[in-house]
Formats: structure tokens, C-alpha cells, sequence
């Protein structure tokens, strides 16, 4: 299992513009050409405040300590522009890639978010409460193109896969029960998996009700598996779950190393003062591109981003500490055995 967990990390890198994947005999197949990174990056002051309206030419990034030059450029939910200039476009054309279309550019604009919901029997005394979150979340969002509702006991449900009716969602939440042990990093690597191969700006939020007690993976290649996608993964749990200190420990990892935050609620309140900040984080994430310059490490790569400018150091950013180098050729990869309810896949 854990050399499978690898070779799947291995696959994939950063958020590219021009994956596909195909399902054959029940395997994953994912062939991309790294053409294009993509990080999500959240900047605040030191009260916690986003910083709106910086430019293109606030931000610097570096892979491997390797000066990155910028291509694409998004505030919150404005739509892409490019910011590569000319010379530099014929530069990376002599390199080997090319400049960003124009149907690549949309594509890389759009915003997909899964919600995984925990109903496991951790969920009895506060169900309700948690639909009533989880439905006033989805009417509140603004800018996202795509959503899906996924569920996690034992087994994963996809209940709800990658949709724009949001009415299908609601009507998910509300059919959702709850009971059986609770397999959330299971269930969390599947999630990832049907994110991995998709475009644009990608979030998971996962609303856990307590400790993971029925897993078979490690949290560990989760992690890295995000990390290298792209994928931004959110985590509302309760203090349940802080009490324990190999749980919260993993909730904070998981979500640091991806770019995202992780929130534990005391009561219905808060869980819905945290559906709030995650919908405000993802309105206020600058999304930059960059075409990465010639670099020997075939490995994990590190990605820095500085401010620059006026005052611009006294900011905090938050972002994705790198990626992992795609391999350029083709693999299978096998699902993890699931119950799930649907084999429906992202559109």
C-alpha cells in the first residue's frame, strides 16, 4: 500500500493546466505534461486581516531557490490574466513550453470544491447541527464554478459528484445519515484523487466530528499527495478531536502543508463561524502561474513566494511549501477498495 501511495505521488504536480485522466479496469490512469504551476496564496496582516488589491508585481516566487517569472495572475474570483510578457513568452516557446492560451487560461480560472462530510457515529448528537452548517455554506458561496458533496464513514459516498446545481448538494446533505466507524483519511485520499487530475483552483472541505478509527492509509502520504496536486485542504473538527494529540496534530499537519487551515469548534456556532473564514480564505486567495525554469531536481521541489514593494514584509502569506516532479509517461494506479455508493467521477 504504501509503495502505491508513492507511485501515485508521484504522478502528479502542482496544479497543472492541461491534465486528463481515464478510468480503465477499474485503475486510475493520470498522464500530464507539466507545462504550468499554479499556487494558491493567502496574504495578512498581523491581526489576521486579508490584504486586497496587490499586483502582479508584488510577488515574487522561487523554485528550489530559482527566480520563477510570472504568467498568470488572480485576485479572489476575478478572472486570470496574463502578465507574461512578450519577450518572455518567446523565451519559454525556446524552452520547450509555450504561452498560455487562451483556452488554458480559463480553464486554470476555474474554482472546483469538494465537502466531505463525516457521518460516522461521532456525528449522533451533533447531526442536525452539522447539515444546517454544511447547507448554509453552500448557499453562501460565491465564485465557485463546481461542487461536489462527499461522505465518510466506513466506506466514502460521493453523494453529490462535481456539479453546478447547487440544489442537488442541499438535497445531498439532507439525505445524508449517520453511522459506522469513522475512515476519514480513507476517505480523504479518494477525495484528493478525484481533485488531482482537475484544472484551476481545487479545495477540500472536510467537516470530521472526531479521530480517525478505521483507516488503512497514513495520513502522511495524504499530505504529500495534496501538497503536490495543488489541492488546498480545509479541516473543521471539533475539540474532541483537539484533546487528542496525535488527531489534531495530523489535522494541523495536513492542512498546513497544503496551503489551507484547520478550525476546531466547540458548538454548532462555531462550526458556522468556520464555514464563514473558509469561504472568506478562498474569496481572498491570489492565484499566480509561472512556467518553471530549467531545474535538475526530478524530486520535490520548493516553492518560496516573497512580497515585494513598500511596507509589503511586514505581511504574513500563507501557500503550499512545493510540489513533487511529475514523471512524464503513463501509470496505473488502482482505487482503494471502497464501498462507495457511486462510482461517479469529477466532470
Amino acid at each position: 500500500m504504501k509503495i502505491f501511495l508513492l507511485a501515485l505521488c508521484l504522478l502528479t504536480s502542482g496544479r497543472l493546466v492541461n491534465p486528463c485522466a481515464s478510468a480503465q479496469d477499474d485503475r486510475m490512469r493520470l498522464r500530464v505534461d507539466v507545462t504550468l504551476v499554479e499556487v494558491n496564496v493567502a496574504v495578512t496582516n498581523s491581526k489576521g486581516d486579508y490584504i486586497r488589491d496587490l499586483k502582479p508585481e508584488n510577488f515574487v516566487v522561487l523554485e528550489d531557490s530559482i527566480p520563477e517569472r510570472l504568467a498568470a495572475f488572480e485576485e479572489g474570483h476575478d478572472s486570470p490574466r496574463i502578465v507574461l510578457s512578450p519577450a518572455a513568452a518567446s523565451a519559454a516557446k525556446s524552452g520547450g513550453t509555450s504561452p498560455l492560451p487562451s483556452e488554458k487560461l480559463a480553464r486554470a480560472g476555474e474554482s472546483n470544491l469538494f465537502i466531505l462530510f463525516d457521518t460516522s457515529n461521532y456525528m449522533y448528537r451533533g447531526f442536525v447541527f452539522a447539515q444546517d452548517s454544511i447547507a448554509d455554506f453552500v448557499r453562501s458561496l460565491e465564485g465557485v464554478d463546481r461542487l461536489a458533496l462527499y461522505s465518510y464513514s466506513r466506506d466514502l459516498s460521493r453523494i453529490a459528484p462535481l456539479t453546478t446545481d447547487r440544489s442537488r448538494v442541499l438535497r445531498g446533505v439532507r439525505e445524508t445519515v449517520a453511522g459506522d466507524d469513522a475512515a476519514l483519511y480513507n476517505g480523504l485520499l479518494m477525495t484528493v484523487k478525484d481533485a488531482a487530475p482537475l484544472s484551476g483552483r481545487k479545495a477540500i472541505v472536510v467537516f470530521s466530528n472526531g479521530p480517525d478509527n478505521a483507516s488503512l492509509v497514513p495520513p502522511e502520504d495524504i499530505a504529500e499527495l495534496a501538497q503536490s496536486t495543488g489541492t488546498l485542504i480545509y479541516m473543521i473538527s471539533t475539540r474532541e478531536a483537539q484533546t487528542e494529540p496525535i488527531s489534531s496534530a495530523v489535522f494541523e499537519r495536513i492542512t498546513k502543508t497544503t496551503g489551507g487551515k484547520v478550525y476546531f469548534a466547540r458548538d454548532w456556532k462555531d462550526e458556522r463561524q468556520a464555514f464563514a473564514s473558509i469561504r472568506d480564505d478562498l474569496a481572498h486567495l491570489y492565484s499566480i502561474s509561472y512556467y518553471p525554469q530549467p531545474n535538475p531536481n526530478r524530486g520535490f521541489r520548493k516553492i518560496t513566494v516573497k512580497l515585494v514593494g513598500k511596507d509589503m514584509q511586514k505581511y504574513r502569506i500563507r501557500t503550499r511549501e512545493g510540489y513533487r516532479v511529475l514523471r512524464q509517461s503513463e501509470r496505473s494506479i488502482p482505487d482503494f477498495p471502497t464501498a462507495a455508493t457511486t462510482n461517479s467521477s469529477p466532470r
